[in-house]
């Protein structure tokens, strides 16, 4: 039994493992796709390839109704997808996946452990539930990274917000010195700034185009200084007082962050402590006592 479970918890994570790397690209991989367009070239992309593979079988779990009212959309959003792609590979997923895990728990049990009956289709049915979880697992890690990302950069660029506002800079123009200074160190928040400033230079409001930020992002701090500069620029207040307390406000949650993830190593630490470093200390301390008392009692068994 502990076998059959150490089989199949490996099988889902190297499913997870391999859903994982299929939907979510690498650093590099996007700079090569940012190069590729700003260059022209042609040709279909890895997503663009995968989807028309999995569009015959998207179909079969896509749900009704409108999808740019569906909540599933700002989840997209919120992890950095925004190609009709990632849609079809998402539903897709959900489709193959099942049958996959489903099969291979199936030809597993039944070929190499022989396994029949209640605990065959037991099985099958604890795969096939799996395979259709795994995507919506992989998009909570994908929405969890980027909000991560989002969170921890978004002081610098209101520090930074708040300096060039100083300056003499207005909104906009700071937004796209924020965009620019911000690509390397979180690329996730200037793609975000920038899809923000692209939106008001198209004709939208400043109100609108803030709110929509803070939609995508899906992050309570985006909001707040969405609508703290709504306000600021309705009523007339001034935006570098508002900013200097909104950063001074980010930073100490940043700081309570650090202090509360630095708090939980010891619980963290105290699974593993207990399961393999006191065992082996035991094992260095108690050992040659344990042979020393061996050696001196078998002798005085066998002789009485």
């Amino acid at each position: 039994m502990i076998v059959l479970s150490l089989m199949i918890f490996v099988a889902v994570t190297a499913g997870l493992s391999g859903l994982y790397l299929m939907l979510v690209p690498t650093r590099t991989s996007r700079r090569l796709h940012a190069l590729d367009d700003a260059s022209g070239a042609a040709g279909p992309t890895w997503e663009a390839s995968l989807a028309q593979a999995f569009k015959p079988f998207a179909h079969l779990s896509t749900p009704t109704g409108d999808w740019d009212a569906s909540p599933l959309r700002l989840r997209f959003f919120a992890a950095g997808f925004r190609r009709e792609d990632a849609r079809l590979i998402y539903f897709g997923a959900k489709t193959l996946l099942p049958l996959v895990f489903a099969s291979a728990a199936f030809l597993l049990l039944r070929g190499l452990l022989s396994s029949e009956g209640t605990t065959l289709t037991l099985w099958v049915i604890v795969a096939a539930l799996a395979g259709c979880y795994c995507p919506n697992l992989v998009l909570a890690l994908c929405v969890r990274r980027r909000k991560r990302d989002i969170f921890e950069g978004f002081p610098d660029a209101a520090d930074l917000m708040l300096v060039c506002v100083e300056a003499g800079l207005g909104l906009d123009a700071a937004l796209t010195r924020i965009t620019d200074e911000m690509r390397l160190s979180s690329p996730a928040l200037a793609e975000e700034l920038h899809l923000t400033n692209l939106e008001m230079r198209a004709g939208g409001t400043r109100e609108k185009s803030l709110r929509n930020l803070a939609l995508r992002t899906g992050l309570e701090e985006v909001g707040t200084f969405a609508t703290m500069l709504t306000q600021s620029d309705k009523f007339g207040t001034s935006i570098g007082d508002a900013l200097r307390i909104f950063s001074e406000d980010l930073r100490y949650k940043r700081q309570a962050r650090a202090e509360e993830l630095a708090a939980k190593i010891p619980t963290k630490m105290l699974l593993p402590l207990v399961l393999f470093i006191f065992p082996s200390i035991l094992m260095v301390i108690l050992g040659p006592a344990i042979i020393v008392v061996i050696r001196t009692m078998l002798p005085m068994l066998e002789g009485g």
